[in-house]
Protein backbone atom coordinates (compact mmCIF):
# COMPACT_ATOMS: atom_id res chain seq x y z
CA UNK A 1 0.00 0.00 0.00
CA UNK A 2 3.06 2.30 0.50
CA UNK A 3 3.92 2.19 -2.79
CA UNK A 4 0.66 3.36 -4.33
CA UNK A 5 0.61 6.36 -1.73
CA UNK A 6 3.82 6.99 -2.89
CA UNK A 7 2.29 6.55 -6.91
CA UNK A 8 -0.20 8.82 -5.73
CA UNK A 9 2.11 11.66 -4.49
CA UNK A 10 4.05 11.48 -7.47
CA UNK A 11 1.31 11.24 -9.85
CA UNK A 12 -0.41 14.76 -8.15
CA UNK A 13 2.72 16.36 -8.01
CA UNK A 14 3.28 15.82 -11.62
CA UNK A 15 -0.35 17.29 -12.27
CA UNK A 16 -0.25 20.15 -10.33
CA UNK A 17 3.28 21.05 -11.85
CA UNK A 18 1.32 20.45 -15.26
CA UNK A 19 -1.25 23.09 -14.54
CA UNK A 20 1.09 25.28 -13.10
CA UNK A 21 2.74 24.93 -16.59
CA UNK A 22 0.01 25.91 -18.42
CA UNK A 23 -0.73 28.56 -16.39
CA UNK A 24 2.57 30.24 -16.31
CA UNK A 25 2.61 29.54 -20.65
CA UNK A 26 0.00 31.23 -21.05
CA UNK A 27 1.30 34.43 -18.82
CA UNK A 28 4.81 33.93 -20.92
CA UNK A 29 3.54 34.22 -24.10
CA UNK A 30 2.54 37.85 -25.81
CA UNK A 31 -0.53 36.55 -26.87
CA UNK A 32 -3.78 35.42 -25.14
CA UNK A 33 -3.31 31.60 -25.82
CA UNK A 34 -6.88 30.28 -24.47
CA UNK A 35 -8.54 33.40 -26.12
CA UNK A 36 -6.82 32.01 -28.89
CA UNK A 37 -7.72 28.63 -28.85
CA UNK A 38 -11.20 28.71 -27.01
CA UNK A 39 -12.76 31.64 -28.75
CA UNK A 40 -11.08 32.22 -32.14
CA UNK A 41 -10.42 28.22 -33.05
CA UNK A 42 -7.07 29.54 -33.53
CA UNK A 43 -5.04 26.50 -34.98
CA UNK A 44 -1.65 27.51 -34.53
CA UNK A 45 -2.01 28.66 -31.36
CA UNK A 46 -3.20 25.58 -30.29
CA UNK A 47 -0.82 23.24 -31.91
CA UNK A 48 1.98 25.39 -30.20
CA UNK A 49 0.33 25.24 -27.05
CA UNK A 50 -0.01 21.62 -27.57
CA UNK A 51 3.83 21.05 -28.27
CA UNK A 52 4.53 23.41 -25.30
CA UNK A 53 2.73 20.58 -23.36
CA UNK A 54 4.50 17.64 -24.74
CA UNK A 55 7.54 19.45 -24.77
CA UNK A 56 7.54 19.86 -20.94
CA UNK A 57 5.89 16.52 -19.89
CA UNK A 58 9.13 15.08 -21.67
CA UNK A 59 11.80 16.20 -19.04
CA UNK A 60 9.00 16.13 -16.60
CA UNK A 61 8.89 12.27 -16.93
CA UNK A 62 12.27 12.52 -17.14
CA UNK A 63 12.44 13.30 -13.65
CA UNK A 64 10.16 10.96 -12.54
CA UNK A 65 11.92 8.58 -13.77
CA UNK A 66 15.34 9.02 -12.66
CA UNK A 67 14.81 11.14 -9.19
CA UNK A 68 16.33 9.57 -6.35
CA UNK A 69 13.68 11.33 -3.85
CA UNK A 70 10.14 13.41 -4.07
CA UNK A 71 12.77 16.24 -3.12
CA UNK A 72 15.02 15.73 -6.18
CA UNK A 73 11.35 15.03 -8.71
CA UNK A 74 10.47 18.18 -7.30
CA UNK A 75 13.82 20.94 -8.18
CA UNK A 76 14.27 18.65 -11.86
CA UNK A 77 10.31 19.40 -12.59
CA UNK A 78 10.87 22.95 -11.75
CA UNK A 79 14.19 23.64 -13.56
CA UNK A 80 12.17 21.71 -16.78
CA UNK A 81 9.40 24.13 -16.00
CA UNK A 82 12.19 26.76 -15.96
CA UNK A 83 14.00 25.98 -19.35
CA UNK A 84 10.88 25.48 -20.98
CA UNK A 85 9.61 28.95 -20.00
CA UNK A 86 12.65 31.14 -20.90
CA UNK A 87 12.33 29.00 -24.43
CA UNK A 88 8.76 30.36 -24.47
CA UNK A 89 9.66 33.55 -23.49
CA UNK A 90 12.79 34.22 -26.29
CA UNK A 91 11.23 32.39 -29.06
CA UNK A 92 7.78 34.39 -28.91
CA UNK A 93 9.24 38.10 -27.56
CA UNK A 94 11.05 38.21 -31.12
CA UNK A 95 9.86 41.05 -33.45
CA UNK A 96 9.99 41.73 -37.24
CA UNK A 97 10.30 39.45 -40.16
CA UNK A 98 10.11 36.16 -37.96
CA UNK A 99 7.91 36.97 -35.18
CA UNK A 100 6.09 34.25 -33.83
CA UNK A 101 3.49 35.97 -32.29
CA UNK A 102 2.06 37.89 -35.06
CA UNK A 103 2.31 34.84 -37.11
CA UNK A 104 0.21 32.61 -33.98
CA UNK A 105 -2.33 35.70 -33.84
CA UNK A 106 -2.67 35.29 -37.54
CA UNK A 107 -2.85 31.65 -37.38
CA UNK A 108 -0.10 30.67 -39.27
CA UNK A 109 -0.63 26.96 -39.03
CA UNK A 110 3.11 26.29 -40.61
CA UNK A 111 4.25 28.66 -37.63
CA UNK A 112 2.13 26.67 -35.00
CA UNK A 113 3.82 23.78 -36.24
CA UNK A 114 7.44 24.77 -35.89
CA UNK A 115 6.64 26.42 -32.41
CA UNK A 116 5.37 22.45 -31.47
CA UNK A 117 8.08 20.68 -32.53
CA UNK A 118 10.86 23.42 -31.08
CA UNK A 119 9.18 22.86 -27.94
CA UNK A 120 9.09 19.60 -28.07
CA UNK A 121 12.88 19.17 -29.25
CA UNK A 122 13.99 21.55 -26.29
CA UNK A 123 12.15 19.61 -23.97
CA UNK A 124 13.95 16.51 -25.71
CA UNK A 125 17.25 17.87 -24.86
CA UNK A 126 15.78 19.78 -21.12
CA UNK A 127 15.47 15.80 -20.44
CA UNK A 128 18.72 14.32 -22.27
CA UNK A 129 20.42 17.20 -20.42
CA UNK A 130 18.92 15.75 -16.82
CA UNK A 131 19.75 12.51 -17.29
CA UNK A 132 23.52 13.37 -17.35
Amino acid sequence: MGSFFAFLFFFITAIAIVVLFLYLYAKVTPYDDYKLIFEKNNKAASIGFGGAILGFSIPLYGALLSSVSYFDFFIWAIVAMFVQLAFAYVVTKRKGKFSFEKQIEEDVLSVGILMAFLSISIGLLNAGAMSY
